[in-house]
This record gives C-alpha cells, sequence and structure tokens, in this order.
C-alpha cells in the first residue's frame, strides 16, 4: 500500500465514439475537469486510426470486432492514440483548468503489458495488461502533485516493443492499481446511458447488473458484442478491490445515472 495524502481516486474511461464526436468531447471535458481530483483519465481511439489506415492504404483487419495489429497498423495507432488523439485531449483539458499529463503505458514504465498469444487467434502486437504490475508509485506521485494522467492504450512488453491494448483493459487494470493506492471509483463514458434492454428504448437502462443477471442477460442476447468486454472487464476490477464501477452515457459524469455493477 502507497501512503500519501490521497483518500480518494476516481477513473474515468471515455470511449472512441465520444472522441469522434466534436460537441460530445467538449462536454465531457468540460465536466471531467469539475470531477474532483484526483483522477485519471483514460481513452479509446476513435475511428481516426481506421480512416488514417485507408489513407496509407493499410489494410484494417478485424476479427470478431477485435482490431488485428500488425507493425504497419501498430505504427498508425501509436501516432493516432499516443500522439494526436492523446495531446488534443490534454490541450482541451489544459484550457478548462485541469492540469493533465499525456501517457502512453511506456512512459515511466507505467504500463508494462505481454503480447497476447498467437494460439488461438494471432492479433498481432496486442498487448495484455497485469494490473499488478503498473508502476502505482509513480501513478501516486503524479496525482500528489495535483496532475491528472491522460492514458491512451498503446502499452509497451520492456523489451523494446510497443503493443496495442484495448482501452477497457487499460481502464480496469489503472483502477486496480490505484485502489491500492486509495478508494477508487471507475467510470466507463460512452454515447449511451447505460447497459440498455432496448438500445432504442431510454427508459429500457439496466440499473443494477449482478453476475447473476450477467449471465440472463447475455444468455438473451441483451448484451452482446462490445458490451461484454466492457462488463467483463468492470467485474474483475469489482473483484479486485474497485469501490464502485459504473457505465453511463458521457453527458451524466457527474450524476448517479448509469448500469452500477455490483457482486
Amino acid at each position: 500500500m502507497i501512503m500519501g495524502t490521497i483518500n480518494h481516486i476516481n477513473v474515468v474511461k471515455i470511449g472512441g465514439n465520444v472522441i469522434d464526436n466534436a460537441d460530445a468531447l467538449e462536454r465531457f471535458v468540460s465536466d471531467f475537469a469539475k470531477l474532483p481530483a484526483p483522477k485519471i483519465l483514460i481513452h479509446g481511439g476513435g475511428k481516426l486510426a481506421t480512416r488514417l489506415s485507408e489513407k496509407l492504404e493499410i489494410p484494417t483487419q478485424m476479427i470478431d470486432g477485435r482490431r488485428v495489429t500488425d507493425r504497419e497498423t501498430l505504427d498508425v495507432v501509436t501516432m493516432v492514440y499516443a500522439g494526436l488523439v492523446n495531446k488534443q485531449i490534454v490541450a482541451k483539458l489544459q484550457a478548462v483548468g485541469c492540469n493533465a499529463i499525456g501517457l502512453s503505458g511506456a512512459d515511466a514504465n507505467v504500463i508494462p503489458a505481454v503480447r497476447r498469444s498467437p494460439v488461438p487467434v494471432d492479433f498481432g502486437f496486442v498487448g495484455d495488461i497485469d494490473a499488478d504490475k503498473i508502476n502505482t508509485e509513480f501513478l501516486a506521485t503524479l496525482l500528489n502533485t495535483g496532475v491528472t494522467p491522460v492514458f491512451c492504450a498503446i502499452t509497451h512488453d520492456a523489451e523494446g516493443s510497443l503493443l496495442n491494448s484495448n482501452a477497457d483493459s487499460v481502464a480496469s487494470a489503472v483502477a486496480v492499481a490505484s485502489a491500492t493506492i486509495a478508494p477508487t471509483d471507475m467510470h466507463f463514458c460512452f454515447e449511451k446511458l447505460g447497459v440498455m434492454r432496448d438500445v432504442d428504448d431510454a427508459s429500457s437502462l439496466i440499473a443494477e447488473i449482478t453476475p447473476e443477471t450477467y449471465c440472463e442477460l447475455r444468455e438473451s442476447g441483451i448484451v452482446n458484442k462490445g458490451m461484454i468486454p466492457k462488463i467483463d472487464n468492470a467485474f474483475r476490477a469489482v473483484d479486485a478491490g474497485v469501490k464502485s464501477v459504473t457505465i453511463k452515457h458521457s453527458d451524466n459524469l457527474l450524476s448517479d445515472t448509469g448500469t452500477v455493477i455490483k457482486l
């Protein structure tokens, strides 16, 4: 346990669809600046990497909705996620009075990862994260000085190679690591009100999901595709000591609405 002046941490993950929407991103940044510090932001990449790959005539390969990261694609996602998107978000935060620093997992060895096994599916330069390996001392140092870390989903293997990691997994691992510093709440913010029984019906928000109801929701197909790894990461975080995890609309960061994940 790292001791210091920190008594609570907010970890927020912002989805790529919000990053792609300039107005939604501006609203989110304004709200995030109002969120009590210390806090940590993790962001996805949005569609810019795909558009840039198309311009560079680099094929985008997807397997079950997940990007295959070959060497050329790794170069593109690093430029976009760790470069342009990360620094644009940091600049917007500075403009609203939130002193932020943009980081990849390689910086200060803060988020090392292991390249995923090519068996049964080879996703290329994709990294899986062990929360126990996260550099919590560095995180605590930043938070104690009033600086807000902003992480993209680019990690590294400690052997000289960068890796492309799932942003939800990065957020979950960072939240688990933060919980060893101080009680931590995690917020998954995206373009929906939360987990919905019907994505087109705002009144169908599921207020709470437990392991039992999660099984029912998966079996019925209500929870599917990209929502599955998000909820899986949420349960892992709560199981590993994160105080609370809420999945919510990016406009509702400062409110209590959304879907709460509970054991």
